[in-house]
């Protein structure tokens, strides 16, 4: 209890159960990389601003929480109408976190509130902080929200997600966002900024699941799909392995914890394109995404991605990939999870 309590702490400094202890507000560094923002919303429900929370409610439950974060693939690209009444309908007892995936020094990137977990959270997915508006798509947390659940039958599950299609964790290409923690564009907010304000609103006192009570965040594991548009620049490519070690450091230093189980997805190539290669240094990245993992003991990757369908854009998965994609990551966690101790 102790590490929960410590979180909501250290993220947000102002639950009254955490007094007297006062900490500094933290910086962009990988010791204490959540920045404080008082404009960060609170959201009780799903669907309307969260007015702030009183001392007196009382603690509630203990959810286990996953980040999910990357590029595309993480994002989303399946069709909701092609998926089965079981993960097509809403999940109330699993709640689900989507930061609105904005451009480099967009201020409303990370926005978002607690819902249940369902359909339309991938690409075309919004939210202004307020409110949800869904597409017609989803990504990998469906399925993955399911079996961790699944998995772990007398815990509460809590999924955090923020990715943004074509960013790299890169500095100098970044066409559509850089996750690089050094930045320094014209309002200063990139992709890991975006991400830091989604932990930072996710995780801030609230009651999540509408019970009356402030809930606690346990968190149990970072879920990383991304690096396609890395494998296109051979700098890129090449600084990758040390990019993904920073970033994976980072996350779970926002995070507090310095073991966290983390599950890197492997990036593969459709051969859609008139050379037969989509991304021309992709062995690199695939070679630093394994390197990394062999170096981690709280690490693992998945594979059997190798073994996905792309849709006709040749970057991005199919329906029954993205439910296949959820499962392997949920299967890993869990593994990890006992391996780490998290």
């Amino acid at each position: 209890m102790m590490r929960i309590f410590h979180l909501a702490c250290s993220l947000i400094l102002s639950l009254s159960a955490c007094a007297p202890a006062q900490e500094a507000a933290p910086s962009k560094t990988a010791s204490s990389p959540l920045k404080t923002d008082q404009s960060t919303p609170s959201p009780i429900s799903e669907n309307a601003p969260q007015k702030p929370l009183s001392a007196p409610l009382a603690m509630g439950d203990v959810y286990r929480v996953y980040f999910l974060g990357g590029q595309s693939n993480m994002e989303g690209y399946g069709f909701a109408a092609e998926l089965d009444k079981a993960l097509k309908a809403p999940r109330p007892d699993i709640r689900l976190f989507t930061g609105y995936p904005a451009a480099d020094d967009d201020p409303a990137g990370g926005a978002g509130l607690w819902a249940a977990l369902e359909p339309g959270h991938g690409t075309g997915f919004f939210s202004d902080g307020q409110t949800n508006t869904l597409s017609d798509r989803f990504g990998p947390e469906l399925s993955f929200g399911a079996r961790i659940a699944e998995l772990n039958p007398n815990e509460k599950i809590a999924i955090v997600k923020y990715a943004r299609g074509g960013s790299s964790l890169a500095l100098d290409i970044y066409i559509l966002g850089a996750w690089a923690p050094d930045y320094k564009g014209a309002a200063g907010l990139n992709q890991y900024d975006h991400a830091l304000k989604t932990l930072r609103a996710a995780f801030a006192p609230q009651d999540i699941d509408g019970d009356g009570n402030i809930d606690r965040f346990a968190p149990a594991g970072i879920i990383w799909m991304q690096g396609e548009t890395d494998a296109n620049n051979l700098d890129a490519a090449r600084a990758y392995q040390s990019n993904l070690a920073n970033m994976m450091n980072l996350l779970r230093a926002a995070l507090r914890v310095d073991d966290l189980p983390v599950v890197i997805g492997r990036i593969t190539d459709s051969g859609m394109s008139e050379d037969g290669k989509m991304m021309d240094h992709i062995e690199i990245v695939q070679k630093a995404q394994a390197d990394f993992v062999a170096s981690d003991p709280c690490a693992a990757y998945i594979r059997e991605v190798d073994d996905y369908r792309h849709i006709d854009d040749g970057w991005h998965y199919d329906s029954a990939a993205y439910i296949s994609m959820g499962r392997a990551f949920a299967n890993a966690a869990h593994q990890l999870s006992q391996d780490c101790g998290s």
